[in-house]
């Protein structure tokens, strides 16, 4: 059963750009949070941005304000993350993910997808 699926994933040269779609089902979509995290070789799991789909309020990791941009389509149940700026330090597997809250870490999260790659070079 397909619950949430990441697509958009790449590679890039540093300073590119790249768009990040999670789509997921209404069920899933409804749980209110919808999260992206990534997770680098030898690094722990983190947070990047995250959305309450109903009320679009976001939360953004430092590492990543200013650069990137969670939005969502309510009317697609679609969740996308735009990533401008890109940095070799971006490098990782993407996941989105669903909870009741956001903001939480990402053991909480109780619905993920299968990841999407994204590589920067320099």
């Amino acid at each position: 059963q397909v619950q949430l699926v990441e697509s958009g994933g790449g590679s890039v040269q540093a300073g590119g750009s790249l768009r990040l779609s999670c789509a997921a089902s209404r069920y899933i979509y409804s749980s209110n949070c919808i999260g992206w995290f990534r997770q680098a070789p030898g690094k722990e799991r983190e947070g990047v941005a995250s959305i309450y789909t109903g009320t679009g309020s976001t939360y953004y990791a430092d590492s990543v304000k200013g650069r990137f941009t969670i939005s969502r389509d309510n009317a697609k149940n679609t969740v996308y993350l735009q990533m401008n700026s890109l940095k070799p330090e971006d490098t990782a597997m993407y996941y989105c993910a669903a909870e009741g809250r956001c903001g939480g870490r990402w053991q909480l999260y109780q619905y993920w997808g299968q990841g999407t790659q994204v590589t920067v070079s320099s």
